[in-house]
């Protein structure tokens, strides 16, 4: 049997899956994600620690598991802190949950963050960009942003 007719029915076996694969994944809204609450941690040597609570709110009638979460935050268009959790869990069908995520400001983050607000009297009603994912697996994961203003906390003791 000629090669050319084998591989035709190949491709075309091929394409004809892979388009009845994405109909196999489901439709789902994206999570509506908020901060909600910034904590001071102990820190170490030169760094700041704070815990970022994020509101975590299931739009779907599905259940979403994740398995880690990353996220990056900006202040005054700048990175501040950045940081990583290993935490598991579920958001049930229409429901929400609170996720705290550990993270770090180095020392060079908060001289360039210090440069960038020497014109500002106070630190309240800060700009403030969140970017992170919400690991789920394969294709699970979910890219997240939310923006606002926030008044920053005084480090716990123990930081400098």
């Amino acid at each position: 049997m000629p090669l050319r007719p084998i591989r035709t029915l190949l491709a075309g076996l091929t394409l004809v899956l892979a388009l009845s694969a994405c109909a196999l994944f489901p439709n789902r809204d994206p999570l509506n994600i908020n901060v909600v609450g910034i904590d001071p941690l102990p820190g170490q040597d030169l760094e700041i620690r704070f815990a970022v609570k994020l509101r975590l709110q299931n739009p779907n009638d599905t259940d979403i598991q994740y398995d880690g979460v990353a996220l990056n935050l900006d202040v005054n268009g700048r990175l501040l802190a950045s940081g990583v959790s290993d935490q598991k869990g579920t958001i049930g069908r229409f429901s929400e949950g609170v996720l705290t995520v550990p993270v770090t400001v180095s020392a060079f983050a908060a001289l360039r963050q210090a440069v960038g607000l020497a014109d500002q009297q106070r630190l309240d009603n800060l700009p403030y960009e969140l970017h992170g994912k919400l690991a789920g697996g394969l294709f699970g994961t979910m890219r997240f942003e939310d923006s606002g203003t926030l008044s920053l906390p005084k480090p716990a003791s123990g930081s400098w």
